[in-house]
């Protein structure tokens, strides 16, 4: 969508979409409405402004210091939590969670219009920053995309990357703390350390992207990311090593994001960025679901998280050496599709 109707009209829908779905579960009392109208429109509208269409819409509005650009506004991800979600624990303790869909509700209906307003003035840098707009079949899209070996390298190696952050990390992390026999308020503090460094560290990848080489650089990201999997696994009843493995494991949790971007505008070009990055997080997403499942499953048979975390480890060290098959050229993107 991103790639021919542009940045605003794509951004402003999503916003729409997710604010009026949340304001549909505030105020319904069917269980069929609620599903339809939290799975449904909230949750494509919650796709359409995920990082993806936002990492899409900096590439093409930035031509220097795009990384940083990019590390800044999809570390919205992370950073919107510490605002969000303490306000929404207020609305919670003080009226019912109905309050707290309808905050949601109109906060993302105001946004869209002022949202829709600030890209006016730059719309049009976005259809020039994008050579070669002729219209295009989706399958053209599609067969050009996955005919460059990169698309298949930062792919798989995304899915990957999702299977050890929003798959194991995001859904198991808290019960393994209570597994380890420390509290939800020490548990959650840690995961709330981990979510401020994913922060920075998504910002620091981005500054990053535009001073080194980006395949050393993400390789050595999904390299690193694996190592901090060794320490989670001898937390034992150590409180500082968790704080020390959340630290560590948020300084190289969504940096990934900036560099997977970077690397597609120059590798598989702005003109279908939208659909490849698009592509790429669908994988991130089944490399999610399937952490998720797997690591749930594991612990059952087991009754242990050691084998999550050893293949956790293996795993973000493949990506990291399927990583390193890339070549970074900065000029590719004039050659790009």
């Amino acid at each position: 969508m991103v790639d021919r109707h542009g940045v605003r009209a794509t951004l402003a829908l999503g916003l729409s979409l997710v604010g009026i779905g949340c304001l549909i579960v505030s105020a319904t009392s069917s269980a069929y409405v609620f599903l339809s109208a939290f799975s449904g429109l909230s949750a494509l509208g919650f796709g359409i402004v995920a990082t993806h269409v936002v990492s899409t819409a900096i590439a093409r509005l930035f031509d220097r210091n795009r990384g940083l650009a990019t590390g800044i506004a999809t570390s919205g991800a992370t950073g919107g939590q510490f605002l969000i979600v303490p306000l929404i624990a207020a609305v919670l303790a003080v009226f019912s969670w109905r309050w707290s869909f309808l905050a949601i509700g109109v906060g993302c209906l105001a946004l869209a219009p002022l949202l829709w307003w600030t890209l006016a003035t730059t719309e049009g840098d976005d259809a020039r920053a994008v050579p070669d707009q002729a219209a295009s079949s989706l399958k053209a899209d599609l067969g050009a995309i996955v005919q460059k070996p990169a698309f298949h390298v930062l792919f798989w190696s995304f899915a990957l990357c999702g299977y050890t952050t929003a798959g194991v990390i995001e859904t198991h992390f808290l019960p393994y703390a209570s597994f380890c026999g420390f509290g939800p308020v020490p548990s959650a503090a840690a995961y709330g350390a981990l979510s401020a460094v994913n922060m920075l560290g998504m910002i620091g990848a981005g500054w990053l992207t535009d001073r080194m080489n980006r395949v050393v650089l993400l390789g050595s990201i999904y390299i690193l990311r694996g190592l901090t999997f060794l320490i989670l696994m001898n937390v034992g009843a150590s409180y500082e090593m968790l704080v020390v493995f959340a630290v560590l494991f948020g300084a190289v949790d969504y940096a990934t994001v900036p560099v997977t971007a970077s690397l597609v505008a120059s590798h598989i070009g702005l003109r279908v960025m939208g659909l490849a990055m698009g592509l790429i997080s669908a994988g991130h997403s089944l490399g999610a679901a399937l952490g998720a499942w797997s690591g749930g499953y594991i612990f059952d048979l087991t009754m242990r998280y050691d084998w999550v975390w050893m293949i956790s480890t293996g795993l973000a060290v493949g990506a990291g050496m399927m990583v390193f098959l890339l070549r970074d050229d900065r000029q590719a993107l004039a050659h790009a599709v």
